[in-house]
């Protein structure tokens, strides 16, 4: 598809309808779930990363400010890179005892280890 033809990115394409008028579907504001009922799953992840492991926390439910928290002080307590996004989080390097060390001492008490 050429960049002049790309469909609109909210799926509308045509109205007849004069008094018609657009609008988007807001967002709902995400509440966080307190730390003891977050059911996080850490998984070990070697796929689409050229068999590098990395530490993946999955299930989170908050905002993306909260998940951003999470990810920095897990990052510092385990001193490796990563990155938080879509409700996840991946850690570079396979830490899943301290991460899950880390969660149940912050009151994640749903944490476990996940996978293989």
């Amino acid at each position: 598809m050429s960049k002049n033809k790309k469909p609109d990115q909210f799926g509308f394409v045509f109205s007849t309808n004069p008094d018609f008028s657009f609008q988007l579907e807001e967002q709902g504001q995400v509440s966080d779930l307190p730390n003891n009922q977050q059911p996080l799953k850490i998984w070990l992840d070697r796929k689409q990363r050229k068999g590098k492991d990395v530490t993946l926390i999955t299930g989170f439910t908050g905002s993306e400010d909260s998940l951003e928290t999470l990810a920095k002080a897990l990052k510092t307590k385990c001193g490796v890179g990563g990155s938080a996004k879509d409700g996840e989080i991946l850690l570079q390097g396979d830490h899943r005892d301290k991460v899950l060390a880390f969660l149940l001492e912050k009151g994640y008490t749903k944490a476990k280890k996940a996978g293989g």
